[in-house]
């Protein structure tokens, strides 16, 4: 097998080892799609993860440190070549989706790996961890009737967020971001207005829209004051970026000082504790499956790559990231 290393700072390499054995209650996968997730792989790839973290808590195959060389990686979907003992060989050529980092092939826990469900294309289900990403985004918001909802950043997540979003009764649901691209993306997907924030009356703007409820999902600590900015009284901010080492510098003393704004955090890997009585994440999956279905973020991609280019992959993210939505490596290169 072929696994990528995140070796340091700007420095990627795949490496040839042998694959382990197919233990007891193991599958064996060929990866077919491993997609990147631009906005925590770029933190690593630029040495901004924080070194006291664990690189995911809640995902067994990305339990170690961040000290180089790391693997990372956690959106595979792959197709089951082998099964180890008391496992029904109905699995082997099942495709399924594995929470697990860049490689071409490897030995997973049949309890670790999701199916794919009937209907869902393998390159849609690439985006499973961003689709429950974005529906653990908006049951943390919890948007209203009626309301004006300002999301900034229009990466994959933000996209998604605001596909989900645009299924509700809002008001109005604006998005910023600086890349055309993504803006246009979004008012397809249906956002009612969508703002760069370099133009002179992007901030006049958002005052004035005073925003019930705003998304601070770019990735970008700026943003954040921005979207304080944006927010009008008594609203919500939720804050599902995450800076790593990047520091945040906000200006508490102003609009967000008298106008009693809450902000709030959130992040995938685990449940608020008011959700627990009626959800756990098996729901939350079957809603973000759903939702794949129907939104088909297949579309997102922008470029595929063998794993042996990944060089050229993050290079491409770090450099040109206006030129990308979605990243993917693969058995074929388009390098559109």
């Amino acid at each position: 097998m072929h696994n990528l290393y995140f070796i340091a700072p700007y420095a990627v390499e795949v490496r040839e080892e042998p694959l382990p054995p197919v233990g007891e209650g193991q599958l064996l996968v060929r990866t077919d799609y491993s997609a990147i997730s631009a906005g925590t792989e770029m933190l690593l790839y630029r040495g901004q993860m924080p070194a006291d973290l664990a690189l995911d808590e809640t995902i067994a195959a990305l339990a170690g440190g961040m000290q180089y060389p790391v693997r990372y990686g956690y959106a595979a979907v792959g197709t089951v070549l082998d099964v180890g003992k008391n496992v029904d060989k109905v699995w082997i050529g099942r495709q399924i989706f594995a929470f697990y980092p860049h490689s071409t092939h490897f030995v997973v826990e049949k309890t670790a790996v999701f199916p794919l469900p009937a209907g869902i294309n393998p390159a849609d289900a690439l985006f499973l961890p961003n689709m429950e990403t974005a529906v653990s985004f908006v049951m943390d918001s919890q948007p209203v009737i009626g309301e004006r909802v300002a999301i900034f950043g229009q990466g994959v997540v933000g996209l998604l967020t605001t596909a989900v979003l645009a299924t509700m009764p809002l008001a109005d649901l604006w998005v910023v971001d600086g890349v055309a691209r993504r803006r246009e993306q979004a008012l397809a997907w249906g956002a009612t207005a969508a703002l760069d924030p370099a133009e002179a009356e992007a901030l006049p703007a958002l005052r004035q829209f005073a925003a019930d409820l705003s998304l601070e999902l770019s990735g970008n600590p700026a943003a954040l004051d921005l979207a304080i900015e944006a927010t009008g009284f008594n609203g919500r901010i939720l804050v599902g970026s995450w800076y790593g080492q990047k520091r945040a510098e906000l200006n508490l003393g102003g609009r967000f000082h008298r106008a009693h704004q809450t902000l709030i955090s959130s992040q995938v890997s685990q449940m608020k504790p008011h959700w627990l009585g009626r959800w756990d994440k098996q729901r939350r999956l079957d809603v973000a499956w759903r939702l794949l279905a129907e939104i088909r973020p297949s579309q997102l991609i922008t470029h595929r790559y063998p794993l042996a280019e990944a060089a050229v992959a993050y290079d491409l993210l770090d450099r040109r990231p206006h030129e990308a939505l979605q990243v993917v490596f693969g058995q074929d290169r388009d390098g559109r």
